[in-house]
């Protein structure tokens, strides 16, 4: 049978309706079971706080439950006390409904083992369900305490950029940026590090944060018949604008300043869209001293950050000692004899 005119468009659009009642489905019951958990914390918490009833009650609870409710997974004795925990840490059903129960269960159990302060877990799960973090992300966001970076960076968005995107802006970028997955020597060069990320580039993007996607190391362009070269060059989705950043491995010197300002002009003329924002600078430096760089930028009228970044510095062993020292393959294999003894034995 042939499909009749128009068919196809029907049927894409039912399959839409469908898809969308499925994830709403999943969402509504993510919400209703992630409140019925706090609502049992609550009810563990209120006959232990008010009837004295000891932590086995726990034990003998979720053997009844499991008796009762064999098709359901979550009444382990484990999560029972996970539960309790979730209920305790957040007294309020209100916010519970707001922001917690909006995440997946298994987002909240890290969150209450990763985190103490009631403000810290908020932080974090607005963070997740703005930026669409797994559980991992969430786990490496918390690991590399973005709640006391985010926001921190020195910049002049709010003279440079209008109202709704500075603030936008603002929160996008990191003070310090931590490349913890680095290991430099303390005579390491700039293209060492721009080489180091980009080698890394999956953990580097982590750590920049959700919206960058990475457009190429030392991005070429073109002016008046001369040769530049910019060290790092992203689009960043949700504010839709390109991203220079400037790799320093000393201090911030206000001349840094210029030369991010010449690259951003360059690529708003030859690179930018006409649906394109404004591209915005980040000068990354191995230190910066506050009101050197807020004298710096309110000589421009580009949109420019500043941050420090940090990683781990190695002293340079002598060339005598390190031929004396044993390979990483030389370990592996003696790591693998041992292993093979210990086997035998």
């Amino acid at each position: 049978m042939n499909a009749p005119a128009g068919y196809g468009k029907f049927l894409a659009s039912l399959k839409g309706h469908i898809r969308s009642a499925q994830l709403n489905a999943s969402s509504t019951l993510q919400r209703e079971l992630t409140g019925l958990y706090w609502h049992i914390g609550r009810e563990i918490l209120l006959r232990q706080e008010k009837e004295g009833w000891g932590a086995r009650v726990v034990d003998r609870l979720a053997g009844d439950l499991q008796a009762e409710f064999p098709e359901m997974a979550g009444f382990s004795r484990s999560n029972l006390l996970y539960m309790r925990a979730f209920a305790e840490a957040y007294p309020d059903p209100a916010i519970v409904q707001q922001v917690a129960a909006q995440l997946p269960w298994a987002h909240n159990m890290v969150l209450l083992d990763k985190l103490k302060r009631t403000d810290d877990r908020l932080w974090y799960a607005t963070a997740a369900l703005r930026h669409g973090w797994s559980r991992s992300v969430l786990a490496l966001q918390i690991a590399a305490k973005a709640h006391k970076r985010h926001g921190k960076a020195i910049t002049n968005f709010k003279r440079t950029l209008p109202p709704d995107r500075s603030d936008l802006a603002h929160q996008t970028l990191k003070d310090p940026y931590t490349f913890d997955f680095l290991t430099l020597g303390m005579d390491a060069r700039e293209r060492e590090l721009e080489q180091g990320l980009v080698d890394h580039v999956q953990k580097f993007l982590i750590e920049l944060g959700v919206g960058f996607a990475f457009l190429g190391r030392q991005f070429h362009l073109e002016v008046e018949g001369e040769d530049y070269y910019m060290d790092l060059l992203f689009y960043h989705v949700r504010l839709r604008c390109y991203v220079v950043i400037d790799l320093k491995m000393g201090a911030f010197k206000p001349e840094y300043v210029g030369k991010m300002g010449f690259y951003l002009s360059a690529v708003d003329e030859e690179l930018r869209h006409a649906d394109d924002q404004p591209t915005i600078g980040l000068l990354l430096c191995k230190g910066a001293k506050k009101l050197t760089v807020e004298y710096a930028l309110r000589g421009t009228n580009k949109p420019i950050g500043v941050s420090a970044w940090n990683t781990k510095l190695v002293a340079e062993l002598p060339r005598k000692l390190q031929r004396l020292l044993p390979s990483t393959v030389e370990i592996e294999k003696e790591l693998e004899k041992r292993s093979v003894k210990k086997q035998r034995k």
